[in-house]
This record gives structure tokens, C-alpha cells and sequence, in this order.
């Protein structure tokens, strides 16, 4: 006789971790959730009276291999917070605040402490974005992820106003381009990262550049831009929003631009963030490689009218956000 125990699926321990998780997950809850945990879908009622035509607006995402980073250094509280603030980012870019959360967690084997850590992490951040978690699927796939490992993915909801989404803004050449920067490599351009770093440093190696270890430089939290940019979301004069991933600056932001359009940037506008610096040198990386490939310490660029700059200064220093002006679109 074989179990599905046996097999490699343990039930109990599904069960166990949905236990330990449920009052955490409840703490992200508000009014217009519908449903408790462990219902065949999360049901959410969101305000529609506060709208005139309101959208809802998704994105999916993941966070790539730096989940090696967190099985590297058996750090798997952050990882979440990295994921929910990568998804608000994503729909904030096209004018959307956050509604709902799923998340997706699989592994070979339930480690559920493992398990219950990476949710405090998801649930932090859900809480930080005003974004219920309503549910998921936590998926035990023996044979399938190496010992040790798993993989995380989220789905995210949120809504705009139709006249106030930012496909629904004119840019125009002239307008601004202005930086906000990133707290590190966020979630994109880990595997030449840790090919470069982690072929000459262990994770726990101090190294005086950075001036903490390579793990702790490496795990820094994706920021979500949300609680910064939130209070002028509706300003006319903000025209367009570039989430700074795969793909870097130039190929992030010109999603957004008309075919006609280009930019104009100035790179020596700010100092790169020291890991940046350390990757290219120590890896001997190609400038337009680095530059494709990772945010060089802008996580977020703001499109705006010139004669919106001194309201949004006003703003960032209520917020004590930094910034920098690129350039302009040209």
C-alpha cells in the first residue's frame, strides 16, 4: 500500500501551514472582503460609487531569481514584501491603487516555517499597500523544484478611474523625465548579479563598497512607490509612469512614448548605487548590457508637464523622497 504521503504530498502539513498563515492574512483584510481563507475563490466588493467609470486593472509577476538569494541565506521573510511591492508597481505605472493580492507558492517538499515566513512577508506588504491578500494556491510538487527551493508568483488588482489612467494622458516632447531611485537591484537582473558576485563572494562576505555582505545588498527590499507618488496620482501635470524593470530605463520607458518620440538622457545625472558599480567592474560587464538589464538605482521614472516640477518638488520633500531629473522626451 502507498499513501500520498508517501508519494511526497503531505496533506497535514498543507493543512497546517493554511492554520499558522490564516490570522496574518486576515490582518489585510478590510470591509470589501467577502470570504474567508479556504473557499474556492476570494471574493472582493470594491467601492464602485467612488468612481465614475471605473477599470480594474491586473498584473502577474514573480521575482525571478533572486529567490536563490533567500535559499542562499535561509532569509525568506523579505522575499514577499519583494513581490507584492514589484505587482503594486507594475499597475501603478498605469495609474491604478492597489484592490487585491493572490499569491502563488510551490515547492518539492512543505517546509511550513519556510512557508509561513514568506507569507509574513506578502502579508507586510499588503498591509504597507492597503491591498487585502484574499487567497492563492500553495502547490507541494514532489520531484519537481530542487531540495530546499520553491517559486512564488502573485496576481494583483487594482482600479483607476478610466479618464485617469495613464495610457489616457498626452505626452508630449519637452515633457520631463524625472527619477525616483530604487533601493538596489529590486527584482531584475539577478542571474548576472550572482554570476558576477557570487563567483568571487560567499552571501555572508562583507564587502567595504557596499558596505554590508553581498546577501544583505542583494536582498534589499523591491521599493513600492505607492505611499511616495499616491497623493498626486490624479495631477494633470503627471503624464506618464515607467516601472523600471527587465529591460532597464530606455526599453521600460519607451513602452509608454509614442512610436515619433525618444529620449533624451543625461547618465551622469546621479551616482549609481555602489552594487552597480561593483557588478560591471568586478564582471567587466558592457555598459549596454548593464544598462538593459538592471534599474542602475532608478526604480521609478515620473513623465511630467514642465510647469508640474515645482508642485512635485513641493511634494518629495514632504515625503523626504529624493529624486533626479534625467532628462526630457525629445
Amino acid at each position: 500500500m502507498t499513501t500520498y504521503k508517501e508519494a511526497g504530498v503531505d496533506i497535514d502539513a498543507g493543512t497546517e501551514a493554511v492554520s499558522r498563515i490564516k490570522e496574518q492574512v486576515k490582518t489585510t483584510f478590510n470591509a470589501n472582503v467577502l470570504t474567508d481563507l479556504g473557499g474556492f475563490g476570494g471574493c472582493y466588493q470594491f467601492e464602485r460609487d467612488k468612481y465614475h467609470e471605473p477599470v480594474l486593472i491586473s498584473s502577474s509577476d514573480g521575482v525571478g531569481t533572486k529567490l536563490k538569494l533567500a535559499f542562499l541565506t535561509s532569509r525568506h521573510d523579505t522575499i514577499g514584501q519583494c513581490l507584492v511591492n514589484h505587482c503594486v508597481d507594475d499597475i501603478l505605472a498605469v495609474g491604478a491603487r492597489p484592490l487585491f493580492f493572490l499569491d502563488y507558492f510551490a515547492a518539492g517538499h512543505l517546509d511550513v516555517d519556510v512557508f509561513e515566513k514568506v507569507v509574513s512577508g506578502l502579508t507586510k506588504a499588503c498591509r504597507e499597500n492597503e491591498c487585502a491578500l484574499i487567497g492563492g494556491e500553495t502547490a507541494e510538487m514532489p520531484d519537481f523544484y530542487a531540495s530546499g527551493e520553491y517559486d512564488i508568483s502573485g496576481t494583483i488588482v487594482g482600479v483607476a478611474e478610466k479618464s485617469q489612467m495613464m495610457p489616457n494622458r498626452k505626452i508630449n516632447k519637452g515633457d520631463l523625465l524625472i527619477g525616483l531611485p530604487s533601493t538596489g537591484l529590486h527584482t531584475n537582473g539577478y542571474s548576472l548579479a550572482r554570476k558576477v558576485l557570487l563567483d568571487r563572494y560567499d552571501v555572508d562576505d562583507h564587502v567595504d563598497d557596499l558596505g554590508m555582505s553581498v546577501g544583505e545588498a542583494l536582498l534589499s527590499i523591491h521599493k513600492s512607490y505607492l505611499p511616495v507618488i499616491n497623493d498626486v496620482l490624479d495631477e494633470k501635470w503627471l503624464v506618464g509612469i515607467s516601472h523600471i524593470t527587465g529591460g532597464g530605463i530606455v526599453a521600460n520607458t519607451m513602452r509608454i512614448l509614442d512610436k515619433s518620440q525618444e529620449l533624451t538622457i543625461d547618465w551622469d545625472a546621479w551616482e549609481r548605487p555602489a552594487v552597480f558599480s561593483l557588478i560591471q567592474k568586478l564582471g567587466n560587464v558592457p555598459e549596454y548590457d548593464l544598462r538593459q538589464s538592471m534599474n542602475l538605482g532608478i526604480g521609478m521614472i515620473l513623465i511630467i508637464k514642465p510647469d508640474g516640477f515645482s508642485h512635485l518638488q513641493t511634494h518629495l520633500a514632504t515625503k523626504g523622497e529624493a529624486y533626479i531629473q534625467l532628462g526630457t522626451v525629445s
